[in-house]
């Protein structure tokens, strides 16, 4: 099968990986890429939002998939638009999408059928919005713009005047444009936090092997929140027992209410929950492939992607057996200095072999390009560098061993992934 993935993250180049071990996978590109992803594909200058162009390429080359990977175009339907040119494609349709492109959508969709999730309120006025914080009087509270925002649209506000500020941004200073109209204020719920990823078919659901992501910029959980600065897996809080909790009152509840509401969900499902002292409950949900959690999950999958990908397309999952490592992954995002605010792009980075791998890990590209047989910083996130080990403290070790192989003027990373312990 030739394959056109759209996206240029961490997250694609993984998936690319993996879909370039299959014996079924023919030639793959990519669009738009990244300096890593041209080592492992052929990237096209075509931008994810460009459904004409990205059709058009699609029949050119007599694509056999196209895999939506990035949160955008499923939301704006361009898994929509391939199925109706007749061309195969990963993803949820965008009434689908809308549980993760729409925070008022999802939170409703959990409140109308008992999933369980945060206490919350829905606001489109700035004002009301402060009077029911300062009614509510209850801090940390949580902040959330209604559309996507990069995986930044969420605020946990401290205090009063934090809250009143994170209002003020979101809504009135439209930080992140029009997915500010509408906010979501929910109590701030307590607990080790864990990601599920699941693919389902719309009947059957398949989740993967749990992990967890840090998101605050720095050592300690401090800092600005970000896209995700490193993941583990497995996720050392996710039991057994507890999967089997989140199964039936968390997973398949959520499949049939999408099913119900004429939204069927096919694709990767993400599940951001956490385990509070009252059971499992929904942070949030994502319509696709977490970025850095599909680096470490993606390198624990023992199966055939192209197999399951096939299956979750033509709704046949419940005949695919999915397989797993017994191994530990951790990845450690090498980020550029100053983000998630103001950061410089072009800078040399050394420490790679000539497709920009080093030795004892997998690095995955997201903010890189590549120029004259050398590699350079484009982006916030720059790097996810992912290791194996047969337990967690080995995985990290060989991550952080190969962190220390590369380097670029104002590389930032984390030296506590998946050592800090709520």
């Amino acid at each position: 099968m030739d394959i056109l993935m759209l996206g240029s993250g961490g997250r694609e180049h993984a998936l690319i990986k993996k879909l370039k071990e299959s014996p079924k996978a023919g030639k793959i590109y990519c669009a738009p890429g990244n300096g890593g992803i041209s080592k492992d594909a052929e990237c096209v200058n075509i931008s994810v939002m460009d459904k004409e162009n990205i059709i058009a390429f699609a029949k050119e080359k007599n694509i056999d998939l196209v895999f939506v990977a990035p949160d955008d175009p499923l939301a704006a339907g361009v898994v929509d638009a391939l199925n109706d040119a007749g061309i195969r494609a990963f993803g949820p349709v965008a009434k689908a999408a809308e549980i993760e492109s729409s925070k008022v959508f999802s939170k409703n969709l959990m409140k109308k059928y008992n999933i369980p999730t945060a206490g919350y309120e829905v606001f489109s006025d700035p004002e009301k919005a402060i009077a029911y914080i300062e009614e509510q009087n209850k801090f940390p509270t949580v902040i959330k713009a209604d559309g996507l925002a990069l995986g930044k649209g969420v605020i946990i506000a401290q205090s009063l005047e934090e809250a009143k500020d994170a209002v003020k941004e979101i809504m009135e200073d439209k930080k992140f444009g029009e997915s500010g109209n509408n906010v979501v204020i929910e109590e701030f719920l307590t607990g080790p936090e864990v990601s599920v990823l699941a693919f389902t078919d719309g009947k059957t659901l398949k989740p993967m092997i749990s992990s967890m992501d840090h998101k605050r910029a720095l050592d300690g959980d401090k800092g600005l929140n970000t896209g995700g600065m490193g993941t583990i897996s497995p996720n050392p809080y996710y039991t057994d027992d507890m999967a089997e909790v989140c199964m039936k009152t968390i997973f398949m509840p959520t499949v049939e209410a999408m099913n119900k509401e004429g939204r069927p969900f096919k694709g990767c499902l993400y599940f951001g929950l956490m385990l509070t002292p009252d059971g499992p409950k929904v942070i949030e949900y994502n319509s696709r492939f977490g970025d850095p959690e599909a680096q470490v999950v993606l390198t624990l999958l023992d199966s055939d992607l192209v197999d399951i990908v096939n299956a979750v397309i033509d709704e046949k999952l419940d005949q695919v057996d999915i397989k797993w490592s017994k191994d530990n992954a951790a990845c450690i995002v090498m980020a550029s200095g100053g983000y998630p605010e103001a950061y410089k792009k072009g800078i040399e980075m050394d420490g790679f072999d000539e497709n920009g791998q080093v030795d004892g890990a997998v690095v995955f590209h997201a903010g890189t390009k590549f120029e004259n047989g050398k590699f350079y910083t484009n982006g916030g996130r720059v790097i996810g560098v992912t290791a194996k080990g047969e337990t967690l403290e080995k995985a990290l070790d060989n991550a952080y061993a190969a962190v220390e192989k590369i380097s670029f003027d104002g590389a930032h990373y984390r030296k506590d992934i998946g050592r800090t312990r709520k």
